[in-house]
C-alpha cells in the first residue's frame, strides 16, 4: 500500500513538471487565450503561441501556425521591432455559445489589418482554432 502511494506521488509529481515545464499558465478564459496567443506571434514567440493552438487531430491548426511563422521570418528586422512594439487591440470579442468566442483584433504596428480568431473551450481549456480563420 504504501509502495502504491509513492509510486502515484512520484507520477503525480512528474506529471506536474511536465506540465509546467513549458513556463506558461493555461488560459482562464476565451479574451486571456487570444491575447497570450496574439503577443506571442506579434513577439515572435512561436513556441508560446503552439501553447495557446488547439492541436487538432488533422495537424491543420499546426499547419497554418507553421505558415505564420515562415511569414514572420521572412518580415525585415524592422518590422518585426515594429510587431514586437505593437499593442493588441480588441475590436470585438463575441460569445457565439458557451464554448466558442470570436475575438476580432487589430495590432498599432499594422492598424488596418484586421484577423478574427475562433476560441473554443476543448476539456475546459480556452485554446486557439486557426480552422476558420477570417
Amino acid at each position: 500500500m504504501k509502495r502504491t502511494f509513492i509510486l502515484s506521488l512520484s507520477l503525480l509529481m512528474i506529471l506536474a513538471c511536465n506540465d509546467a515545464s513549458s513556463g506558461y499558465a493555461k488560459a482562464e478564459d476565451a479574451e486571456e487565450a487570444g491575447r497570450e496567443f496574439i503577443r506571442a506571434s506579434l513577439d515572435g514567440d512561436y513556441d508560446k503561441a503552439k501553447f495557446f493552438l488547439y492541436e487538432d487531430t488533422t495537424n491543420t491548426n499546426l499547419t497554418l501556425l507553421d505558415r505564420w511563422k515562415r511569414d514572420y521570418n521572412s518580415l525585415s528586422e524592422e518590422d518585426k521591432v515594429g510587431y514586437k512594439n505593437a499593442s493588441i487591440t480588441a475590436l470585438n470579442i463575441l460569445p457565439v455559445n458557451d464554448s466558442i468566442v470570436n475575438y476580432t483584433y487589430t495590432n498599432t504596428f499594422k492598424q488596418k489589418d484586421t484577423t478574427t480568431l475562433k476560441i473554443v473551450q476543448i476539456r475546459g481549456e480556452w485554446l486557439v482554432d486557426f480552422k476558420d480563420l477570417h
